[in-house]
């Protein structure tokens, strides 16, 4: 037998259901919409490693001249790439966030010579970065960053005119800008893992705690 009472509950409860259900397809879509705006490319295009169909997608904002990229990028980034990324598991890109002029110039170096060379450089430029980011008078951080470039075939023309390049410094800065305005990008590293932020400097061990869930390891 219902009571009154009963029928009244029951009818509130199917009312607050309707009411929540709505709510969660709402939320659902909008973080849907967001991933998919997150893995749009920006005007140079997404320089990606590792299969399009893997399970997991790590977006990494990052500046050239922020020390805790560099970290990232000697410490983390080998063990990643071997264990996750060269094995298939894994779909990573590195997306431009310069905190500085002198990064900027960087990001446009590693642009200017093909995607074939973007990671070989990025990655030169991590591992020496104190070399040429944080040098002392009187030698200048763009002289010092021209003696590391030549060890990746630049000469002096090629140099000055990649720097030189406008499309090339607006496109990386829109990258930037779009990270800032879109995604709240207000730090380095940032990094979205299928969509889900993670802000600073992270270990092997705390990727893997994300990681593996996602893989179902």
């Amino acid at each position: 037998m219902i009571t009154r009472r009963d029928a009244l509950k029951a009818t509130g409860l199917a009312v607050g259901a309707a009411i929540l259900l709505p709510k969660l397809s709402l939320s659902a879509l909008a973080q849907s919409e967001n991933v998919a705006a997150l893995m749009q490319p920006g005007p140079l295009g997404d320089v990606w490693l590792g299969p399009k169909d893997a399970k997991c997608t790590i977006i990494e904002y990052a500046s050239m001249t922020c020390s805790h990229c560099a970290a990232f990028h000697r410490q983390t980034w080998p063990e990643l790439k071997a264990r996750y990324i060269d094995t298939g598991k894994v779909r990573f890109t590195l997306r431009e966030f310069p905190l500085d002029p002198l990064a900027t110039a960087a990001f446009m170096l590693a642009r200017c010579d093909g995607d074939a060379k973007y990671y070989p450089i990025t990655d030169l430029l991590f591992d020496q970065q104190p070399t040429w980011a944080f040098v002392q008078k009187p030698q200048s951080p763009v002289d010092a960053l021209e003696q590391m470039l030549r060890q990746a075939g630049f000469s002096k023309e090629k140099f000055e005119a990649c720097l030189k390049d406008q499309k090339l410094y607006n496109a990386v800065n829109a990258v930037k800008q779009r990270g800032l305005d879109t995604f709240k990008v207000d730090s380095t590293p940032t990094f979205f893992i299928n969509g889900e932020r993670y802000k600073g400097e992270m270990s092997i061990e705390g990727m893997e705690k994300v990681i593996k869930p996602i893989l179902g390891a």
